[in-house]
């Protein structure tokens, strides 16, 4: 997840971002000082964890180019049972582990390694739940969500959470997903697909 400016209702304090609801509702993780983050905001998470609200309960979840990690971690603060982050930067890696640590998030599980080169490898298991919310300039989204499909990866109707910068090219999803959500703020598309017929 890479610096978005938006208009949150609530905001943090620099370098640090609230979890909007769950066991750990208002607990505050660290940010890490790098200029390609772009934490999900709150309103953007908020209607996410809307749409994921039947779902969310007992969910595996991959948490891709994890950044701060905000949605996994807000993902087991209401109630999945798993989250793996990936996140290719050794200092958001550190910060991420840190917030794990002082959430004690049993069930997280973290890979400083870039998303490719995860998704290319041995899959041990597939996925509930995917959030897949690369930096913008490197636009990554095809590819990631072509590995995902190809190496199998995603539980039977799971769910993949997709957020881009509007003004890229259309995103050109496997065939057989569908977008079951899609909306904008700001500069930001967002949507949620699934591989559920």
């Amino acid at each position: 997840m890479a610096a978005r400016k938006t208009t949150d209702k609530k905001k943090s304090p620099a370098g640090q971002l609230r979890i909007v609801a769950g066991n750990w509702r208002s607990r505050l993780l660290q940010i890490a000082d790098l200029p390609e983050l772009r934490p999900t905001s709150e309103r953007i998470r908020e209607t996410l964890f809307n749409w994921l609200s039947p779902r969310i309960y007992g969910a595996r979840c991959l948490d891709l180019c994890a950044g701060t990690g905000a949605l996994g971690l807000e993902a087991m603060s209401r109630g999945a049972s798993r989250a793996v982050f990936v996140e290719r930067s050794p200092l958001a890696t550190k910060a991420l582990q840190a917030n794990i640590a002082s959430l004690g998030a049993s069930g997280a599980e973290v890979h400083n390694i870039d998303a490719r080169q995860y998704l290319s490898g041995s899959n041990v298991e597939q996925f509930d739940i995917v959030f897949l919310d690369p930096p913008f300039a490197d636009v990554l989204h095809d590819e990631l969500c072509r590995l995902l499909l190809e190496q199998h990866w995603l539980a039977a109707g799971a769910r993949i959470y997709i957020e881009m910068d509007k003004r890229q090219p259309e995103l050109r999803l496997p065939e057989g997903w569908k977008v079951l959500k899609n909306r904008t703020a700001g500069n930001v598309r967002y949507m949620l697909a699934t591989t559920e017929v």
